[in-house]
């Protein structure tokens, strides 16, 4: 036949979960034609039409949904085989493909990168850094780092902890502008946030000593895309803003940031790891959840970290969540 059908097989169960050539191409690396030409040429081997266009997306015909279900079990199997051999080895190597939300990505995973490769040099790292919140099959990952609540999606959650977030300010801007003695006096300052981190210009805010919630208005100066620039406007003396805590723990041992009301919390962002619904899950994979387990224990100047709890597959998913501001 002159084709490698567990390559085959890898393409074809990537087209299924995108739903789109084009999309299955970026995830392989692959030329859009090169996808188009695979599936063809898998098709006249199996004798059956697998995939029916329908609108802008490709949906599995019966036969297709059968070899798609059937191609999972082969390829979870190839991997439990190349696994033993690594184990067997006790070498941790191949490719793991890793996103992550930007600021965390930025601050916690990249250091936690950085250690997993002196540990394993065998092991290469892709790492993707957005916000969107996406089920790892369909980003085309092997782990998706993850703040807030995890949604619904084809995938195992593995519980990582939590990372506090905290409200700052430079102190050249209280010199400038007045001090922040009260929740109510939020709204008097220039504050400075994600885009649609607080849609409604509202911040939730926890009482430390009785554990009571409330909310408090605060009166948006500027909107960004991304953390960095907030944070570049914060510690510029811009404005007020809630930032996560491993991103500003220096500036704020140092004085170059101050903390603002510190009787009033922020609720901390559980931190999960996604990883596609696989058995067995890789040895690189366990290996890196374990590390960055580790990573978000010790968070300096905040709350332990939340236990980890089991992991759990959850229910296809449904679309976006509600996610942090400062991701």
């Amino acid at each position: 036949m002159g084709m490698d059908l567990l390559a085959a097989m890898r393409i074809y169960v990537r087209v299924v979960e995108r739903e789109t050539m084009s999309g299955a191409a970026r995830d392989l690396g692959m030329g859009q034609p090169a996808v188009s030409e695979r599936i063809e040429k898998l098709e006249r081997f199996l004798g059956a039409t697998l995939l029916l266009r329908t609108g802008r997306t490709l949906k599995c015909t019966e036969a297709g949904r059968v070899f798609y279900e059937r191609s999972q079990g082969l390829l979870a199997g190839a991997a439990e085989a190349a696994e033993a051999v690594w184990s067997a080895n006790q070498e941790i190597g191949g490719t793991l493909r890793i996103a992550a939300a930007h600021c965390y990505g930025e601050k916690v995973v990249v250091p936690t990168i950085i250690a997993a490769r002196v540990e394993h040099p065998g092991l290469l790292v892709e790492l993707v850094l957005n916000d969107d919140v996406m089920d790892p099959a369909v980003e085309g990952v092997d782990l998706s780092i993850r703040l807030g609540r995890a949604g619904d999606g084809r995938y195992l959650a593995f519980p990582l902890g939590a990372v506090d977030s905290v409200l700052v300010a430079a102190p050249e801007y209280l010199d400038r502008c007045g001090p922040v003695a009260t929740a109510q006096e939020l709204a008097g300052h220039s504050f400075i946030r994600v885009k649609d981190a607080f849609p409604n210009d509202v911040l939730p805010m926890v009482d430390v000593a009785t554990g009571g919630s409330r909310q408090a208005s605060i009166r948006t100066a500027v909107t960004t895309t991304h953390w960095r620039a907030m944070y570049d406007i914060i510690l510029g003396a811009g404005g007020i803003g809630v930032v996560q805590q491993p991103a500003c723990a220096a500036e704020l041992a140092s004085g170059r940031l101050v903390r603002l009301l510190p009787e009033h919390g922020l609720l901390p962002l559980p931190v999960t790891a996604l990883a596609p619904a696989q058995r067995p899950l890789p040895r690189k994979t366990r290996a890196m959840i374990a590390m960055l387990r580790q990573a978000i224990a010790p968070r300096p100047g905040g709350a332990s970290a939340t236990a980890p709890g089991r992991r759990s597959a959850a229910r296809p998913a449904r679309g976006q969540t509600n996610m942090s501001a400062t991701r």
